[in-house]
């Protein structure tokens, strides 16, 4: 009886000591530092605006409010219809409420500075989004019609934008990540050594500037160019992969 507790205290303990062996293996190899690689992939693509944003104002005074809102009205017409001859649907023009509001004609007189009534200004402002970039261009340079009139025309650049914006967001995403994976190929290829999973991935910064430009710089919150028809959008995907 005692050689067979003997051997079973000795298996016993060399059962210890191999599970402590295992477990002492099992912790080394998860926390031992892994390698792995990190890599850059970056995608520009350069794109024409599909949609114009045209905005512009005019405004007239009267002494009388009643009296300004009804020629701000009457010129409305006026726009209305040179608008309707160019060419330029209802559906893409949108007058904002009008506004009026007192002013006043500040002078220096006896050592001190006066404001005297001036008037109540009526105030329309216009909006137009088309997809007829050509042609609203053209209005935005050829306005003399309306000068002529006597309606004076306080014309905004119009703005451009891309309404497939996010189809192309998710493009370029997927060539970004293409292309890192591809540059991680080659750098552990070259080392001797093997590409793993995927430990992360992090995407950049979405850029949107004009081409060929020195005038703009990318931003740590994303440029977003509305001035030019002719855009470049730009992205970047961080991937870092496990090395084998």
């Amino acid at each position: 009886m005692n050689n067979k507790s003997v051997l079973i205290a000795i298996i016993a303990g060399i059962a210890f000591v191999l599970g402590a062996v295992a477990v002492g293996i099992s912790y080394y190899n998860t926390k031992k530092p892994q390698k792995t690689v990190s890599v850059v992939g970056l995608v520009e693509k350069d794109f024409t605006s599909d949609l114009i944003v045209w905005e512009f104002n005019y405004a007239v005074k009267d002494n009388d409010m009643k009296q300004s809102y009804s020629k701000i009205k009457a010129q409305n017409e006026i726009v209305k219809d040179y608008l309707k001859r160019s060419g330029i649907p209802d559906s893409e023009v949108d007058f904002k409420k009008i506004t009026t509001a007192p002013t006043y004609r500040s002078y220096y007189a006896n050592s001190r500075w006066n404001e005297d009534f001036d008037g109540y200004e009526a105030r329309q402002v216009v909006r137009i989004e088309s997809s007829s970039i050509e042609k609203i261009e053209v209005l935005t340079r050829d306005i003399a019609e309306l000068y002529d009139q006597n309606i004076m025309i306080v014309n905004n650049n119009p703005e451009y934008y891309y309404t497939k914006l996010s189809d192309l967001k998710l493009e370029m995403l997927a060539e970004a990540s293409k292309n890192a994976r591809l540059r991680a190929e080659t750098v552990t290829q070259n080392a001797g050594a093997k590409l793993g999973d995927l430990k992360s991935a992090n995407m950049g910064v979405f850029q949107i500037t004009k081409p060929n430009s020195s005038d703009e710089d990318y931003t740590w919150g994303g440029a977003f160019n509305t001035s030019s028809k002719q855009k470049r959008a730009s992205i970047n995907m961080r991937l870092t992969y496990y090395v084998e």
